[in-house]
């Protein structure tokens, strides 16, 4: 069953900056999307969209499906349901994510004693030490401020937070920012036995496509707000069909690859002004493998073959590795 479907999604900021363009995907409960790109790609956008999380003014279009829910038109008192309960996120960053000034037992506490009607303080209490215990931290620390937590220890109380409630579906931004290499497979690893021993769906969002395809099951790459391919993980990964996930691969360097370590190849300038963008294949001014017609010409995402999709002018509709048509 699809627990969320984002359809034909649009997202434009104040003096028309288009964020979000066209976007559509799907995900099934108990599977894990990844969103890939740069920074100002549009993948936080696409986060803060799925949850009405978007600052004032900002125009948003087509459908989020959530359990055959649109978010979008839901009344307030709805959506404020759903956060937490039916839909968490992990936001960027658990350095700044969390309250300096409040435990971390009671900021976990918190959804639970609101979004739980019949939620006592003590029943609280004991949720949030599992909790903790669940995601590899001593109930004890329930006490601890934030400042007292290293950095991976803030990002196990970030997840236990948005476990609290029991969501269907779990959004992580970047979970693992600032935290060294370690701890970054550490809370992979949490965040990946976690999605398959409750069931539920996971969207995470990174620009290591290396992490992504280590972690997901399908993995959608962004470029100015639009998604320019997405396939089952490993193989965009390994394979990548569009020139812009090639590059995005590229420049990582690859366990067991002793080459890549010394020169992963960067990708010359830089994402479009949202506001300005380009003609034609949006792509085309960093594009090594750009044709005179993508100056003008905006390719639709088409089927690649093997449950795969690309929108460039070299994926021809049809999975060329095997000839099927």
């Amino acid at each position: 069953m699809t627990l969320l479907e984002v359809r034909n999604l649009e997202v434009t900021y104040g003096g028309g900056a288009a964020a979000v363009r066209g976007v559509d995907l799907s995900l099934a409960a108990g599977r894990k999307l990844g969103v890939a790109g740069e920074s100002g790609c549009g993948k936080s956008t696409l986060a803060l969209a799925l949850l009405r999380l978007l600052p004032s003014g900002t125009r948003v279009g087509g459908e989020i499906l959530l359990d055959g829910e649109d978010v979008l038109t839901m009344r307030w008192g709805r959506v404020r349901a759903v956060r937490w309960a039916g839909a968490s996120i992990v936001f960027q960053g658990a350095m700044h994510s969390l309250n300096a000034v409040h435990r971390v037992g009671d900021q976990i506490a918190e959804p639970i004693l609101l979004h739980r009607k019949a939620a006592t303080a003590a029943v609280a209490r004991k949720r949030t030490g599992e909790l903790l215990e669940h995601v590899g931290l001593p109930a004890s620390r329930a006490s601890a401020y934030p400042h007292e937590l290293s950095g991976g220890q803030r990002q196990r109380v970030m997840i236990a937070m948005a476990l609290a409630c029991d969501p269907r579906l779990v959004i992580a931004d970047e979970p693992t920012t600032a935290l060294d290499v370690m701890i970054q497979a550490q809370i992979l690893r949490l965040i990946g036995q976690l999605v398959t021993e409750q069931d539920v769906g996971l969207v995470m969002i990174s620009h290591d496509l290396s992490v992504l395809a280590d972690t997901c099951d399908r993995l959608a790459v962004m470029y100015a707000g639009r998604v320019v391919e997405e396939g089952p993980a490993r193989e965009v990964y390994e394979d990548a069909l569009h020139p812009y996930a090639r590059a995005l691969s590229a420049a990582f360097p690859r366990v067991g690859d002793p080459t890549s370590r010394f020169a992963p190849r960067g990708l010359p300038g830089d994402p479009p002004d949202p506001s300005d963008l380009p003609s034609g294949c949006v792509f085309h001014p960093r594009c090594a493998a750009a044709l005179e017609t993508c100056a003008s010409r905006d390719p639709e995402s088409r089927d690649a073959g093997g449950d795969r999709r690309a929108a460039c002018v070299h994926v021809e509709p049809t999975d060329a590795r095997s000839g099927t048509p």
